[in-house]
């Protein structure tokens, strides 16, 4: 099974556990029946805390496998009931990551598409007007570099719909590299995408108190390229 050691944790108290994904993990379980991890963490709260049976973990919210990056579980389910508040208000900022290699048309953009989900092959679509089913997605983007073929965008998604950044991304021309499903033209080597949940900022449901946690990138050969960018 994964284990988690204390590289992996972001942020840890009596509420909150907050991770940092790798990429190609599930948080949670599908059909595949790959470990998970949702599992890896609350082993890690079984054995760190010496929890007799199974630890209680809630999940707040997912990264699409592929992805990389801050993952917010909670150890209590009142932290869970407030966590899901503040993602429902929207009182949580994310920050991504994501690496691409068609200059975007503007330096900063807001976007605003009508996505809607086709779960049947788990890919979502994005219209430019509200359609029948979509749901209304909004992000806003910068360019925060390049290096090489790679232009490095900041996004801050204002909603969480559905593979929403990558298909937002990819109708504007501009797909995450290594995403085939929205328009990459090869994936990469690892078959993972280069889309990094870089940030959040909220609120702690309990304490009150800001907090504000980023995670490393990936030991990936292009992320290397950008460690320098953000301290």
């Amino acid at each position: 099974m994964m284990k988690l050691t204390p590289r992996d944790i972001l942020f840890e108290d009596n509420h909150l556990l907050v991770v940092n994904k790798p990429a190609g993990v599930l948080v949670q379980g599908d059909k595949t029946g790959d470990e998970t991890l949702a599992d890896a963490a609350r082993e890690y709260i079984r054995v760190k805390y010496k929890k007799p049976g199974e630890a209680y973990l809630g999940v707040v919210h997912r990264l699409d496998r592929p992805v990389s990056g801050v993952v917010i579980f909670t150890r209590t389910s009142k932290a869970l009931e407030r966590m899901n508040k503040l993602f429902r208000d929207r009182e949580i900022k994310k920050t991504y990551w994501a690496l691409i290699r068609n200059r975007p048309p503007q330096v900063e953009e807001e976007l605003t598409h009508w996505i809607r989900k086709n779960t049947k092959i788990n890919k979502a679509f994005a219209a430019n007007s509200g359609s029948k089913g979509g749901q209304k997605a909004v992000l806003s983007y910068r360019l925060a570099g390049r290096i090489g073929e790679s232009y490095l965008l900041e996004v801050n998604p204002e909603t969480g719909r559905p593979h929403q950044i990558r298909v937002q991304l990819a109708k504007i021309g501009c797909p995450i590299s290594g995403d085939v499903k929205y328009g990459s033209d090869k994936p990469n080597r690892d078959g993972n995408i280069h889309l990094h949940a870089r940030a959040v900022e909220f609120i702690h449901p309990v304490r009150k108190e800001p907090v504000r946690l980023t995670a490393g990138l990936p030991d990936d050969q292009v992320w290397k390229l950008f460690k320098g960018i953000d301290g």
